[in-house]
């Protein structure tokens, strides 16, 4: 199919590019980029007063698939990308069997390929079996597809072996990705070590348990030259030490989730299990500091840290149920309404946090430009939308958003030259699992 998207808002990053232009698709790919564009065979969508810009990354997620496909699989997974403005998600290792070899990643691509919606960049694990003892045949997950390493849902404890991975990584040009977390220090705890912990008589876990690997893995990172990348970053202490870390010069990046910039440790009052989270649910303090670290750019990277649960699993007591949100679906109006219309960020640097940054990390290709694949996310800056997760296309309803209203949505996704959704409703894939 051939498209002209008029009358729309371009908006660039990394070409640094933002002026109201006309952009013709042909083949999928961008075939020209201009103003008063036409083709008697295009079809003419008019994007007046929306924000057309790159195709926005998620660069963590959790697809469950192989083996939690009662949570999660390839394809809703990919529908819920899709829905959310996302034309491509990066899938974190930690399924059954784990990526920590060629099969498991090569299952990925195939399954995301056979379904044909979001681009699905896997990513492998640092340890074989995610046991922190002996790290993968990174190599090989490399040459099978990987973009990144992490072991994601379980920290390296071993500093050995983390020091390691950050070396050979850097063979190969991967990133390692950092759960930062200090396992002695969270040991059957539920929730944000503080005041709301006490009174929900919940044991807590401190910020500590996060900054204690921050600062580890920076020291290591140091030590080796090799790329790290911080998870989903949550406390103050840990926004301190990334901001050490880059006056050093040391190669660390990081990302923050839209929960951790939007939601403190009192949402987790009425005990709703949606709110447990790891890392938890932190103070105002935290979420705070980690918002302003988003806004002057020492995180450059927004991630849903999309973790779908089937209603069983959620709907148990609190200390039982697991960790995780369901958050493809809301990240780009929660963080559009949280940053650009209340904390005054300007629409290059937010769209900057989901494309420029993450494919800086993950050595991806980024931008409006012709002769690029045409990915695209279109925003309506303007639609006040409620969250409905019985609506969503995910398995996984374990939203703390639900009946939450926010601005700033995505109206249409494309996705190599073919719109995949449009006003919320996702168009075309395969209608069964691969």
């Amino acid at each position: 199919m051939e498209y002209i998207l008029q009358n729309g808002l371009v908006i660039d990053p990394q070409n640094n590019l933002e002026k109201e232009l006309d952009i013709h698709i042909r083949d999928g790919v961008i075939a020209e980029v201009g103003t008063g564009l036409s083709s008697p065979q295009a079809r003419v969508l008019d994007l007046r007063g929306r924000i057309v810009a790159p195709g926005f990354i998620d660069m963590h997620v959790h697809l469950r698939e192989p083996g939690g496909e009662a949570h999660e699989t390839i394809l809703t997974g990919c529908r819920a990308a899709v829905a959310g403005g996302f034309t491509a998600v990066a899938d974190m290792p930690n399924t059954k069997p784990c990526a920590d070899n060629e099969g498991v990643v090569e299952l990925v691509l195939a399954r995301s390929r056979a379904v044909g919606l979001a681009r699905v960049y896997p990513i492998g694990t640092i340890s074989k079996g995610q046991k922190g003892e002996e790290i993968s045949e990174i190599g090989n997950l490399f040459n099978a597809g990987i973009v990144a390493i992490s072991d994601d849902g379980k920290p390296v404890v071993n500093s050995e072996v983390m020091r390691h991975a950050l070396k050979y990584a850097q063979i190969f040009n991967l990133p390692v990705i950092s759960h930062c977390e200090d396992p002695y220090l969270t040991e059957n705890a539920q929730m944000h070590e503080g005041y709301w912990s006490t009174q929900l008589g919940l044991k807590g876990i401190p910020a500590e348990a996060e900054e204690i690997m921050v600062a580890r893995d920076i020291l290591l990172a140091k030590l080796t030259g090799g790329r790290l990348h911080l998870a989903h970053v949550s406390t103050r202490g840990s926004v301190e030490l990334l901001r050490f870390a880059r006056q050093q010069g040391i190669q660390v990046t990081a990302e923050a989730t839209p929960h951790h910039i939007l939601l403190t440790d009192a949402e987790v009052a009425g005990y709703n299990t949606s709110t447990k989270v790891n890392p938890p649910l932190r103070s105002e303090e935290d979420v705070q500091a980690v918002r302003e670290a988003v806004l002057d750019g020492t995180i450059t990277c927004l991630a849903s840290d999309h973790a779908p649960w089937s209603q069983e699993e959620k709907e148990q007591e609190y200390a039982k149920a697991p960790n995780g949100i369901s958050g493809l679906e809301t990240a780009v109006p929660v963080c559009w309404d949280t940053l650009v219309v209340k904390g005054g960020m300007k629409p290059q640097d937010f769209i900057a946090r989901f494309t420029a940054g993450p494919a800086r990390v993950l050595n991806l290709t980024t931008g409006i430009s012709p002769g690029l694949p045409a990915d695209l996310t279109v925003i309506d800056p303007q639609l006040v939308k409620k969250v409905e997760v019985s609506k969503f296309y995910s398995k996984g309803k374990n939203s703390p958003l639900d009946g939450r209203v926010f601005q700033g949505w995505p109206v249409l996704t494309v996705v190599q030259g073919k719109i995949v959704m449009q006003d919320g409703m996702v168009i075309g894939g395969r209608e069964q699992d691969a």
